[in-house]
């Protein structure tokens, strides 16, 4: 009989969380909390105002409170700290799928309209630069929907805005750029070259966040859909980069 699991040992906590009043509160706590290094995940349930955390090791409630704004206090609970052993995330499979759900039907609805756009006759260079243009016109929208607190999910992960606030703020609005220049064939080579710059800071930072197997929200489209940095959002971004190289090749031979 195994006295002790190999598997390593992590840590659950369960606080009181006051001073939330909307959805913005609920993201702002859980991306506070999870920017703690050892945190490996943090959920807020809203209805009872209680957030659950798991870490890699003791951590206390002053760390916790530290990362948060002043608006928002925790409180300990009856059995805050609980041992698991064999604990692990939640595995990537039907609750992903379903949570993932708008991201790919925005995906399915771009490349459609970029194939019926160039379908007769085929041209698979137009066919790129149209997906490129509506993909970012379409997750700028999602974007502006609430910029007031896409900057704070989004420097969760994105290294420039991490150090540059400022850039989380300005981001919709270059995508938004960069989808009018795709779609009306303008200063085509000067947009591919920014979208490996801006796309490529941002999916280090999202290999960052998937290795470090941290649980925090993708902002890709912006906060009003509620969707897991998993690596569907690796993956968009990796298109994207693919489709812009492919594009500076054509261009330059």
């Amino acid at each position: 009989m195994h006295l002790f699991n190999s598997k390593k040992i992590k840590m659950k906590y369960i606080y009181t969380v006051t001073g939330m009043t909307c959805n913005n509160c609920k993201a702002s706590v859980e991306n506070a909390l999870r920017s703690i290094e050892d945190v490996k995940q943090a959920e807020v349930n809203f209805e009872t105002s209680t957030v659950e955390i798991i870490a890699d090791k003791p951590i206390s409630i002053t760390a916790f409170q530290e990362v948060l704004s002043a608006k928002y206090r925790l409180s300990e609970i009856d059995n805050k700290q609980v041992f698991q052993e064999n604990y692990a995330p939640k595995p990537e499979g039907k609750n992903d799928i379903k949570e993932l759900f708008p991201l790919l039907l925005i995906f399915i609805y771009i490349s459609a309209a970029a194939t019926l756009l160039n379908s007769n006759p085929w041209d698979l260079e137009n066919f790129m630069l149209d997906f490129m243009g509506l993909f970012y016109i379409v997750f700028s929208f999602f974007k502006l929907l609430d910029l007031k607190g896409f900057p704070k999910s989004f420097r969760m992960y994105d290294p420039l805005a991490n150090v540059m606030p400022i850039y989380g703020w300005i981001y919709p609005f270059i995508e938004l750029t960069l989808g009018l220049l795709f779609l009306m064939r303008i200063g085509i080579n000067t947009a591919l070259i920014v979208t490996l710059v801006i796309l490529g800071i941002t999916t280090v930072g999202v290999l960052n966040t998937l290795l470090n197997r941290k649980a925090i929200q993708c902002a890709c489209l912006g906060t009003a859909l509620k969707l897991p940095m998993t690596k569907a959002t690796f993956i968009e971004n990796s298109i994207m980069i693919i489709m812009a190289i492919i594009m500076l090749l054509k261009t330059y031979n």
